[in-house]
């Protein structure tokens, strides 16, 4: 990185900088890198190595936040994408440094006030509701993805990916595809998709409130019913084994039954089907896990400290659980 380089392109697109830029990494990993900038802004890029152009797409994510920002959607406020690899190695965009907390996971549930954690899912359903209801055409977002068969094609592309991953066999990876694939609920309503809505991708008020939804690098259009599946099936209960972090088997959150009311509540659409989405969005985290593992295996991840054949039996386990979901459909 050329802190010069950086410094001039915010001169050039008139965003004040007190002294030269520095980045401090908020969060890393496969997704797009976040960046603090002087405490004051947020940078996001794509991250080094092999990237997938689809899901890395900082132009694309960009082109989300800025159409949302006149809604209700609460997006942080976008200052420019630069699409000049030259000025860091590649494409990025800044954003503001937006107040909040993201509660990921159970440590972050426990740590977060006990009596803004029920406000808090309301909020988030309430958010999500706010997604949904965005005119996509209005708001200059009708040419983001497909809008017909969003599942059929999304259960096509993750089986392929799944076996483009996988060195072993893993049968009730197929046998639950092909049941989810017999079982495909008419899509009831399309609009904005987020893609991977969950706490994890939010930023929350000590009162509750979602400040800012983040991560919108997985956002098409498609069956909005999917982010309510994936944000129930990726909610823990009381209980329940941890196999995706989640907050919410902390006193105080929500059940998953109380968010699908709420969100029927908020936006009357039909969610008699929302088991087969929850099927289907632990279906493709086993597909998505495989991936991970396959890599670990391959030893193109840095292994330490990570037990890699406790990620081939998570693999297992959500296989499991997604087969689990779909006898309530029998």
């Amino acid at each position: 990185m050329t802190s010069a380089a950086l410094a001039g392109w915010f001169a050039e697109n008139d965003i004040p900088l007190e002294g030269e830029p520095e980045l401090a990494l908020i969060a890393g990993g496969h997704s797009n890198l976040t960046y603090r900038v002087n405490d004051t802004y947020v940078l996001r890029r794509p991250p080094r190595g092999h990237v997938l152009p689809s899901a890395h797409d900082v132009g694309r994510e960009h082109r989300v936040i800025r159409a949302l920002e006149p809604t209700a959607v609460p997006v942080p406020h976008s200052f420019g994408l630069c699409g000049d690899a030259t000025v860091l190695g590649a494409p990025f965009y800044v954003m503001d440094l937006v107040p909040g907390t993201v509660v990921a996971g159970h440590d972050d549930g426990a740590a977060y006030p006990a009596d803004a954690r029920g406000p808090a899912c309301r909020d988030l359903v309430g958010v999500l509701a706010a997604i949904h209801d965005v005119d996509v055409d209005a708001a200059g977002l009708g040419e983001l993805g497909r809008r017909a068969d969003y599942s059929a094609r999304q259960l096509r592309r993750w089986k392929r990916q799944f076996h483009a991953a996988s060195t072993r066999e893993l049968p009730l990876v197929d046998e639950v595809h092909d049941r989810l694939v017999s079982a495909i609920p008419p899509q009831r309503r399309t609009g904005l998709v987020h893609g991977d809505y969950r706490p994890g991708n939010v930023l929350l008020a000590a009162d509750g409130r979602v400040n800012a939804v983040l991560d919108w690098e997985l956002a098409t259009l498609g069956d909005t019913m999917a982010d309510l599946g994936w944000l129930t099936a990726t909610w823990r209960e009381p209980g329940e084994e941890e196999l995706i972090e989640s907050p919410a088997a902390n006193p105080g959150f929500w059940s998953r039954a109380d968010l699908i009311a709420e969100y029927h509540r908020a936006t009357r659409y039909d969610v008699s089907d929302i088991a087969w989405y929850q099927a289907f969005a632990l279906w493709k985290l086993a597909c998505i896990a495989e991936g991970v593992y396959a890599r670990y295996r391959a030893g193109v991840m840095g292994v330490d400290g990570v037990d890699v054949e406790a990620q081939g039996t998570r693999v297992e386990r959500l296989a499991e659980a997604a087969a689990a979901a779909l006898t309530t459909l029998d």
